[in-house]
């Protein structure tokens, strides 16, 4: 029996450790995505490498770290470990999501006995490949995208290991910036690492090992007793990626949800077969995926950690494009489609949850990436997520350009941009109209302009919802599609949702974000919210009668 008291400041002190890593990370990186952005999530494991806490983060990070160290433990046996020790890698069979997202792994020991581990994980705005920021339209496998690390110790007892830390920095560009970041991972594993074993000391290995144990116990019964509560049954769903930037055709997701008793199957049995673009997904990111909706719509108070997923069965077919095979390039699978996954489950539930349930959103990063040189011939690599209409929901209407479910990335503020790269930007403002109607209307995506200033800019782009639009539910009617164009001496030419190209001096970028889907008819909505909605300059006369049918066919 553990006091119900120390388990609470137990619990308390252990969370809080996340979320100093999460300060120490954001406030020691040197890349702008990082520190201003906050691309990044940290997690503390048990020695068995079970989730226990996390930070405040990215969900869709922190569900792939419910895997990384029980990973990591396959191929690096405790044995080897040292006090002192971090461990770095990206590899996709690692609890891996994507090249891009680097992890950096440190043993905690405790009077010699290894207790638990402090993780976390930064985005990386280059790991090498064919294009600078490593996001490749073209790559036909993953090598095109950049280096892949196994797991390997850049830092041995507490001092950089050299040799290996020139061997990651001479594959990626940006190595000054790289090698800056590398170290606010070390730090903040280094600090955790630090306050757990004032926590271990003060409590003693044994209790504070038992609460962690607890913490996962009361995660698992609040799940069952969630998911029980949920009308027994055989729910399907599904939803289309755009294209995977090589063929036409979209790509299907397709789910059912089987819910009996405390248990929930999840099954994507009918999903489109690996894609040859770069929209694979690990089955690391799919699970992922699967978690964070479940403790979205069943108990979003319950604490995230790998004793809540334990009712939830999820299953992949192999071969599938959430579970595609060892070689498939998959840069994009980590946040686009990982989305469409949680629009296929809402869609599935939507007729037992209604009032939990929103429209569809953005589901994309909306990444748009400008990179080249600076005058003074230092390169520069700008990575900007553009967020955009929330879906409206049972209660209210969608929020204005946001980042919804799994993502949880700022914005670069227009002063960094124009203070550290060659770029102006022209343009920031909602998109009026762009929001699908409803008894609530969606939200309202962005729009964003970047004037080029310097003589050539290299742009990646990986964005979905240009084809198919957020959906409206229930009545409500779809949002504005994302679109992506590019104005050169008066010419405006329409740039793909997965394409890489030049830019020259003076070339306009401009972004216009989608609006989420509206809920419920769109006549049932009030006159006074309609009047509100045209007094705030959040539609027009012309655009709400003209808005049509949106649905992709």
């Amino acid at each position: 029996m553990i006091d119900p008291v120390t388990l609470e400041v137990v619990r308390h002190a252990v969370f809080s450790v996340a979320e100093e890593m999460r300060a120490i990370l954001m406030r020691s990186a040197r890349s702008p995505v990082l520190k201003e952005a906050g691309d990044l999530s940290c997690a503390l494991t048990d020695a068995q490498g079970q989730l226990v806490a996390q930070g405040r983060d990215i969900p869709i990070h922190l569900g792939v770290m419910a895997f990384t160290v029980r990973e990591f433990l396959r191929r690096v046996p405790p044995s080897e470990l040292r006090d002192g020790d971090v461990y770095f890698t990206n590899h996709l069979e690692v609890g891996g999501n994507h090249l891009p997202d680097v992890k950096a792994i440190m043993p905690v020991f405790h009077r010699g006995r290894l207790v638990a581990f402090a993780i976390n994980l930064a985005h990386w705005p280059d790991v090498g490949g064919a294009r600078r920021g490593s996001y490749v339209a073209a790559a036909r496998d993953r090598y095109a995208e950049g280096l892949c690390i196994p797991p390997v110790p850049l830092f041995l007892r507490g001092r950089p290991n050299e040799p290996m830390l020139e061997m990651v920095l001479s594959n990626v560009r940006g190595r000054e910036e790289r090698r800056g970041d590398i170290l606010a991972q070390y730090a903040s594993n280094a600090v955790a690492a630090s306050r757990l074993q004032e926590i271990f000391d003060r409590f003693g290995a044994d209790v504070v090992t038992a609460c962690m144990g607890r913490f996962l116990d009361e995660s698992e019964a609040m799940m069952r007793e969630e998911i029980a509560k949920v009308p027994p049954g055989e729910y399907a769903g599904e939803d289309w990626l755009d294209g995977d930037g090589v063929g036409e055709a979209p790509i299907r997701i397709a789910v059912r949800v089987r819910v009996a008793g405390e248990t929930m199957c999840v099954d994507f049995d009918g999903t489109s077969p690996e894609t040859p673009g770069p929209l694979n997904a690990t089955r690391f990111v799919t699970a992922s995926a699967v978690f964070y909706t479940a403790r979205a719509l069943l108990g979003p108070e319950i604490p995230a950690n790998a004793g809540c997923y334990r009712p939830l069965d999820v299953r992949i077919p192999e071969g599938s494009v959430l579970n595609p095979g060892p070689e498939a390039p998959r840069v994009g699978g980590n946040h686009e489609t990982s989305q469409r996954v949680v629009d296929a489950l809402l869609r599935a539930l939507a007729p037992v949850l209604p009032e939990r349930i929103v429209a569809g959103g953005p589901g994309t990063s909306g990444l748009v990436m400008l990179s080249g040189r600076r005058p003074d011939g230092r390169p520069f690599i700008l990575y900007e997520v553009h967020g955009g209409g929330e879906g409206a929901g049972a209660a209210r209407d969608g929020t204005n350009a946001v980042r919804v479910h799994m993502s949880n990335v700022m914005n670069t503020p227009v002063e960094v941009i124009e203070s550290e790269y060659p770029l102006r930007v022209e343009c920031c403002e909602l998109r009026p109209d762009s929001g699908g109607r409803g008894r609530h209307r969606g939200g309202l995506g962005l729009r964003r302009s970047y004037r080029v200033l310097c003589d050539h800019a290299e742009l990646s782009t990986m964005v979905e919802r240009m084809r198919v639009p957020p959906w409206g539910v229930f009545g409500g009617e779809d949002g504005a599609p994302f679109r992506v164009t590019c104005e050169r001496a008066g010419e405006q030419v329409a740039v793909g949702g997965k394409e890489n190209r030049d830019l020259c001096r003076g070339d306009l970028l401009v972004v216009e974000s989608s609006g989420g889907g509206g809920y419920g008819p769109p006549e049932e909505r009030p006159a006074e919210l309609h009047e509100a909605d045209l007094r705030n300059g959040y539609v027009t006369d012309a655009g709400y009668r003209d808005a049509g049918e949106r649905r992709w066919t």
